[in-house]
């Protein structure tokens, strides 16, 4: 699996999944619209504030029986582990893995998350680590990591995971002229 080099200080790893499978999870979107809701933010009630986030979702049940969302959970398990591999340190944890349903999104031209974020901001929150995947590729549509001072490219494929803490403060770049498609969710603890 080709790795997205980003310094190993800043302890966001980057790998690429087929893109295919991107076309495939953009496919199950596009053909569950009748499951769409709008996208919400904040710790435990969450709620709908635009000026925060606009997005349209389709959120996956972690045991959803598709065959697509199998493959995509194998090969998140491989960036899970070279994950581990750039930091060990992680063989220290208790079984973690997809505990809690994942998102698909879609951001229109102008949408996106457009406030600075983290994602374990209430005491309910069991996350570890975050994933996200990027379905398609938009020009400067990327991730901009606030005290790593990185953005990462939107490049479909390209997987992501970073821990959820407000050391990885981070938004959305926001295209005004492409639509833009992410997987994204949390590993927590079993």
């Amino acid at each position: 699996m080709k790795e997205y080099n980003l310094p190993n200080n800043t302890m966001i790893g980057g790998w690429y999944i087929p893109a295919p499978l991107c076309d495939e999870l953009v496919h199950i979107f596009q053909t569950n619209a009748d499951k769409h809701v709008e996208g919400v933010v904040g710790p435990h009630p969450a709620k709908v504030n635009k000026e925060m986030k606009t997005s349209t979702e389709l959120i996956i049940d972690p045991y959803y029986q598709h065959e697509t969302f199998f493959k995509y959970r194998k090969n998140l398990d491989q960036v899970m582990r070279l994950y581990e591999k750039k930091y060990p340190q992680l063989e220290d944890f208790s079984t973690y893995g997809m505990i809690e349903s994942c998102h698909i999104q879609h951001y229109k031209p102008g949408e996106g998350f457009k406030g600075w974020h983290f994602e374990r901001s209430s005491k309910h929150d069991n996350r570890c680590l975050v994933f996200m995947t990027y379905l398609n590729t938009v020009p400067d549509a990327g991730t901009q990591f606030k005290y790593q001072d990185i953005t990462t490219p939107a490049e479909k494929g390209l997987t992501l995971i970073w821990p959820p803490d407000f050391t990885h403060t981070h938004k959305g770049q926001i295209s005004e002229k492409e639509e833009k498609f992410i997987i994204t969710g949390w590993l927590g603890f079993a």
